[in-house]
């Protein structure tokens, strides 16, 4: 089994609350889950796999924990490394910026070296327009908490299949 990171950043809990459900599904243990607030770049180094989680806050920004550990992380080897994105967003009040984060992490680290997977077919969610939807599938797995909460475990389980079958596991 490959060596899995998760790695968070979260402003209520909403994000580490699904990191922390994520870890539990694979078999993660706590050692293995990281706060970006307090997580070094080079943290990262040891993992094959990393599971990377944002919140989109405000018209389409980071997280703010996330704001300067992307840049810092922009710096670090990532070549070979899996990498699968999540992140909370808000549909309904944000629908035009629905988990932008999930985009501004996927274009950040686009350079470097990483493989990315775990796409999510966009038809299932209701939003207007989102950096992190490219041709209709979403770069990673978003999630809305505050308007879909009841399709969360289902998606959840959903890109966890999906992931394993690229080499997650």
């Amino acid at each position: 089994m490959k060596t899995i990171g998760i790695f968070y950043g979260s402003s209520t809990g909403t994000t580490e609350g699904i990191a922390k459900r994520i870890a539990e599904k694979l078999g993660v243990e706590d050692k293995d889950i990281h706060d970006v607030s307090s997580a070094s770049p080079t943290d990262v180094t040891p993992y094959e796999v990393l599971l990377l989680g944002c919140s989109t806050w405000g018209a389409g920004d980071l997280q703010d924990d996330w704001d300067s550990y992307l840049g810092k992380l922009k710096d670090v080897d990532l070549n070979g490394k899996i990498v699968a994105l999540f992140g909370c967003g808000d549909s309904a009040s944000f629908s035009d910026t629905f988990c932008d984060a999930i985009g501004t992490i996927y274009s950040g680290l686009q350079n470097t070296g990483c493989k990315f997977v775990g796409a999510v077919d966009a038809s299932g969610y209701s939003f207007d327009s989102s950096t992190a939807c490219v041709d209709g599938t979403f770069v990673g797995l978003p999630l809305d908490e505050m308007n879909e909460d009841d399709q969360t475990e289902g998606r959840i389980d959903q890109w966890l299949a999906s992931i394993k079958k690229e080499g997650v596991e």
